[in-house]
């Protein structure tokens, strides 16, 4: 792990340590779901966390037994409906929606001038940034589209080192799951994990909650560590 004063930049992920977004594609899924007429269920709800779009909308489908009823042309379309639905969602969300603690400590990264960078598997992340009105902290985002593989692989977390102009133990990326982790660790950044100790054990540091992610924790964490 990198010595503290060597850090320059801090690239986050979005869901989960900025915002949570889980509950939209939660609640787009259960309105297509009911218009299929598939029963919705927490055990279906649960099995399509960190799923792809495509994947989950198999998992409804089968779900309901009606995994052979339509042409991949009609899934597409469902599944684009969906998307649909979860923009709507999103639309509605303000900077009440932003995770308790964190725009003090963006604001704070701002205040001793750390680079800043958002590093989200989510096409729709800068529409997020925006209804969060956080944009003048994040004038960086990692394009996901532009990407070759997806997290646990570390390329989202290389190309936001680059993208920063920092070399990868100059970064911090901060995730609240264990591919996140892996995918930070890959890149030879060091890594904060927020949330459950047993499925964050790969992180450098870990917070149990997003309240505790502060400059001076993190400064003392890794001297910890160190």
């Amino acid at each position: 792990m990198a010595n503290f004063k060597d850090i320059k930049g801090f690239i986050f992920d979005l869901d989960g340590v900025i915002t949570l977004t889980s509950k939209y594609h939660g609640q787009a899924w259960h309105q297509l779901a009911d218009e299929l007429g598939v029963t919705w269920t927490k055990a279906l709800a649960d099995g399509l966390k960190g799923i792809s779009r495509m994947d989950s909308l198999e998992m409804i489908l089968k779900a309901g037994n009606k995994e052979n009823d339509y042409t991949e042309e009609e899934k597409i379309r469902f599944a684009a409906k969906k998307n649909d639905n979860y923009l709507t969602l999103i639309g509605k969300m303000t900077d009440e929606d932003i995770l308790p603690g964190i725009p003090a400590f963006l604001k704070d990264l701002a205040a001793h001038n750390y680079k800043i960078c958002l590093a989200s598997a989510s096409k729709n992340s800068p529409i997020i940034l925006e209804k969060l009105d956080l944009v003048k902290y994040f004038p960086i985002v990692v394009d996901p589209s532009k990407l070759k593989k997806g997290k646990p692989d570390p390329e989202i977390y290389v190309r936001g080192a680059e993208l920063l102009h920092l070399k990868p133990e100059e970064c911090i990326g901060i995730e609240d799951a264990a591919a996140g982790i892996q995918a930070i660790n890959g890149a030879g950044e060091t890594s904060i994990g927020i949330g459950d100790a047993t499925e964050l054990s790969a992180a450098d540091i870990r917070f149990a909650r997003t309240t505790d992610m502060t400059l001076v924790n993190i400064e003392a964490a890794m001297k910890i560590n160190a």
